[in-house]
């Protein structure tokens, strides 16, 4: 049985009583990744809207630190990000602000449906935002390349698709294993309690010493998901395969299909 014995506290996510605290002492930004028309007729108060369709317009850092600096988010801001699809694409933005150097940023632990459903303050005013400077240091080590991974998988890199089992099975990159999107969370949280984590990534024998490159279908969604769910574990060396295989499969790059596969084999829990 493999280990997780370096496991770190890692605050990946923080959850509504926490963000609603944070709110009113006015010590966080909160951005929301919907769409502007969903974010018009209700919102987490003060939450500032990024529709994900904006970002991935131009995701280049130079653009990326020009929305941080225009929504007030500093150095040292403490950012939330929230969704309403499981958290997927909060992931995708977290982790882009993340690659432009931003430490204390953080994913909603719950979607913006269940903080209604939970009877949570909401809001339609669109709040101003004081602009504000951020510095810009990459971080390239969360971020993998399509040149960068044939090497890494070679030294031992293990790659995460995060993709619906019956995609990956028609199709993956070479060696990739498979951790479907859906199996990472667990009734109204966007993750599993950190032992159901780790349980299944070591069923699938990743351990905290591992190389961990996560990819899904084409622009880093739910593998970022995944990529904040290895975070969670306090497994530091993962990185995200951003432009993922739809990329990969443009490039002509080599592609390995289940040819046996069961398909049942959908858990592995």
């Amino acid at each position: 049985m493999c280990s997780l014995s370096k496991e770190k506290t890692t605050q990946v996510t923080v959850d509504a009583d926490k963000l609603r605290s944070e709110i009113r002492d006015k010590s966080v930004k909160v951005l929301d990744i919907r769409k502007e028309d969903d974010y018009k007729q209700g919102h987490i108060p003060g939450a500032i809207n990024l529709p994900l369709a904006s970002l991935l317009a131009d995701d280049s850092p130079e653009k990326v630190l020009q929305y941080a600096q225009s929504f007030g988010i500093g150095d040292e801001t403490s950012v939330v990000v929230y969704d309403d699809t499981f958290g997927a694409l909060a992931s995708r933005v977290a982790w882009t602000l993340e690659y432009i150097g931003h430490k204390d940023v953080s994913l909603l632990d719950i979607t913006y449906g269940t903080w209604k459903k939970l009877g949570l303050e909401t809001s339609s005013e669109t709040p101003s935002a004081v602009k504000t400077s951020h510095s810009l240091k990459l971080q390239p080590q969360i971020l993998a390349t399509s040149d960068y991974l044939v090497p890494a998988k070679e030294k031992g890199a293990i790659l995460v698709d995060n993709r619906e089992r019956l995609n990956f099975l028609e199709q993956h990159i070479p060696g990739a294993i498979n951790i479907p999107y859906r199996m990472l969370a667990s009734g109204q949280n966007i993750l599993r309690p950190k032992d159901d984590l780790k349980r299944l990534m070591q069923n699938r024998n990743i351990n905290a010493d591992s190389e961990i490159i996560t990819y899904c279908g084409s622009v880093g969604t739910l593998s970022g998901l995944g990529y904040y769910a290895l975070k969670s574990l306090g497994m530091n060396n993962v990185k995200l395969y951003v432009r993922s295989f739809k990329e990969w499969k443009s490039l002509e790059k080599p592609i390995e299909k289940q040819n046996d596969a069961n398909y049942w084999d959908l858990s592995a829990e």
